[in-house]
């Protein structure tokens, strides 16, 4: 069974769905252009989704994706993440719904939260979540007491095509905070109470403390079980969170496999910063290439059944809060015990290649 480091209770605890065979999860997703860093959390869901299916549960991913225009002109880039995603073999979420295609949930969230107490609207026609109403702020990332009001609705800039679309709202015309879509759309697609939000760790504060004040405040209870985050990511030294930061188009016209960047990421643990380079990215996709010739050749051998000794520890190693390096690890180990027959080590790294993505079997037929 997987076990994950939930960054709420600081612990490595099992993550499995309550009285059910079906995970529901969140990821949190790009907030303005997509660059590199935003594929991190993805792929930590990714691996989630992959690792689950392989212990038998059904997964139904929910992921965001912001579409709006705030005042500061900032907005997100959903089909730049879709595409990048696509490119790094990460399967679809069940539910990735636009914010303007939600804004109904989000006035019905914003309305609830004003009932329940949480929330003020003011004469200017915005609305605040009221810090003070929510004690536990702060609790993700070990800043209590951190909290100040933050805005769910605001009204449009001057002039008021300045901020792109708007909308009509029982306290007047405007859109919603940035923190708002991240509750209301969890909540619509994946229910009250949902096993698991991913995210980056450069949002977990404020952004996802917002996100679980409103939700909780708005249900009464801890509406996400758990929460994983993966580490900050740089690139050669700076942040990698934003598209024009070397973009994922980037790599792949600097004539390397976009799976190299997977690979790359898979040789760190998810929680731990990592600053990708360009020398470490030409590393990656000369060892994909080189595991891929390996996989070709194997198969040239009579087939063997899968090395159980070897699997068993690999396994072992993807529960154990997606050990990916170790598991990459023992693979290298496998490919090197001269007692393992070349058929048995192609349908070992085939079986595990489900999980890490990689494409190992591109090369069969061409060497």
């Amino acid at each position: 069974m997987l076990r994950l480091h939930d960054t709420l209770t600081r612990q490595v605890v099992p993550v499995a769905p309550a009285g059910s065979r079906i995970l529901r999860m969140y990821t949190c997703a790009a907030h303005g252009p997509a660059g590199l860093a935003d594929l991190r959390p993805a792929l930590l869901a990714d691996l989630v989704r992959r690792v689950a299916e392989r212990a038998g549960l059904r997964v139904l991913a929910c992921r965001n994706v912001s579409d709006l225009v705030h005042r500061d002109g900032g907005d997100g880039d959903g089909a730049s993440l879709d595409a990048d995603t696509l490119a790094l073999n990460m399967r679809a979420p069940e539910h990735s719904p636009r914010t303007s295609e939600t804004m109904g949930l989000v006035i019905e969230l914003i309305g609830r939260l004003i009932e329940r107490g949480h929330a003020y609207a003011t004469p200017e026609g915005a609305v605040f979540f009221d810090a003070a109403s929510f004690p536990t702020y702060g609790e993700i990332s070990g800043k209590p007491g951190s909290a100040s009001d933050w805005p769910l609705w605001e009204p449009p800039g001057e002039p008021a095509g300045d901020a792109g679309a708007v909308w009509d709202a029982p306290w007047g015309r405007g859109l919603p905070g940035r923190d708002l879509e991240c509750s209301a759309t969890p909540l619509r697609f994946l229910g009250p109470r949902f096993d698991l939000y991913v995210g980056g760790a450069d949002l977990c504060f404020p952004h996802h403390e917002r996100a679980r004040a409103q939700s909780n405040a708005a249900t009464g209870q801890e509406a996400a079980a758990h929460w994983a985050h993966s580490g900050h990511l740089l690139f050669e030294g700076r942040p990698a969170g934003t598209g024009d930061i070397v973009p994922l188009s980037g790599v792949v016209a600097a004539g390397l496999d976009p799976l190299a960047v997977r690979l790359a990421l898979l040789e760190h643990h998810y929680r731990r910063p990592v600053d990708l380079t360009w020398d470490g990215l030409r590393a990656a996709d000369e060892e994909l290439r080189r595991l891929r010739r390996r996989v070709a050749e194997w198969a040239e051998s009579p087939s063997r059944p899968i090395d159980d000794a070897h699997a068993e520890r690999v396994q072992r190693a993807l529960d154990d809060d997606l050990d990916t390096p170790g598991a990459l690890r023992l693979l290298r180990d496998m490919e090197a015990d001269e007692s393992v027959a070349p058929g048995s080590k192609f349908e070992t790294f085939l079986h595990f290649d489900h999980v890490l993505a990689l494409d190992l079997p591109a090369d069969i037929g061409r060497i």
